[in-house]
């Protein structure tokens, strides 16, 4: 298939298959979710730093609820949070599973059922796989760099901002060379360093074809613009509709209104994501499975087969 072929058969797929967005839109909830609690809590550091010329504690946040609530309210918050904080953190892997799996049987015209099935059974690898990509995330580099601001001092701190910009920089190469290795896991049960091998060897092997079909895909970049943009957006609007309210209303009541609204904002946006991402990723599963038809170009001859 051609990478234009290639987009009009994920698209197709993303828009009828209601369980793929389904999975697509729980990942995307749970990891805007994590997002904008690490880049809240980057901006209350950061104000205090900055602005206030305080250095702030790691757990002033849990601290503040604790003085503010009654014990037994702000236990029950803080345990919540941190249940949902392990939600966020481990959950999408397993929907990573079961979208590209479904993805597969769907570009295969099988049934698209076993989502729970699929990820289940390949959330181990796919997690180890993430692992190596830690620090591809963005708001994962900014929370690093940030407790290294605030507990590193002198040119310790400045030189190791520096080493992780680099290794953020080295992570996204690793991420482009390693994004074939889970649909080799859950397509075709590889071994998780076979699957990053198969996938190395994938994405050298047609570098071309899978540049063209970046070119083709240039909405992910606008997706990503967009989500960079909410992701820092939602807690700005949080706090500021708190600071506004708390001038006309309780603080309990204007802490509540800012949070509903802060929910909503994060539910709509990720519905948005769900169809983008499950379009990009049903994009990367077919180019996986048209790719993995063809030879390998480092193989003349297989094995058996007379020269």
């Amino acid at each position: 298939m051609s990478p234009r072929e290639i987009i009009a058969e994920a698209w197709a797929i993303t828009i009828r298959e209601p369980l793929l967005r389904r999975w697509q839109f729980t990942s995307s909830l749970l990891e805007t979710l994590l997002s904008v609690k690490l880049i809240g809590y980057q901006l209350y550091f950061g104000y205090n730093y900055f602005f206030l010329g305080e250095a702030p504690g790691f757990f002033d946040v849990e601290l503040l609820i604790i003085k503010a609530w009654p014990i037994w309210l702000s236990s029950t918050v803080i345990g919540l949070f941190i249940l949902l904080v392990l939600t966020e953190f481990f959950l999408p892997h397993l929907c990573l599973g079961a979208i590209i799996g479904l993805g597969a049987k769907a570009h295969r015209k099988e049934p698209v059922k076993g989502g729970l099935v699929l990820g289940l059974y390949n959330f181990f690898p796919i997690f180890t796989i993430h692992e190596f990509l830690t620090l591809s995330s963005i708001s994962t580099f900014i929370t690093a760099s940030s407790l290294t601001l605030r507990y590193v001092e002198g040119p310790l701190g400045r030189f190791s901002i520096i080493v992780m910009a680099i290794l953020f920089v080295f992570s996204l190469l690793l991420k482009f060379l390693f994004a074939f290795a889970q649909e080799s896991v859950v397509i075709q049960k590889m071994g998780i360093f076979q699957a990053i091998g198969r996938s190395f060897k994938l994405i050298v092997s047609h570098l071309g074809h899978i540049v063209f079909l970046l070119l083709l895909l240039f909405v992910i970049s606008i997706r990503i613009l967009i989500n960079a943009m909410m992701i820092v957006l939602v807690p700005g609007v949080i706090i500021g509709l708190a600071l506004i309210l708390t001038t006309i209303l309780p603080h309990s009541v204007s802490y509540g209104i800012s949070g509903i609204v802060g929910l909503v904002l994060i539910v709509a946006a990720s519905y948005f994501f769900a169809y983008l991402d499950a379009f990009k990723q049903t994009v990367w599963t077919i180019t996986y499975m048209e790719l993995s038809k063809e030879k390998d170009l480092d193989v003349i001859v297989h094995a058996g087969e007379n020269i």
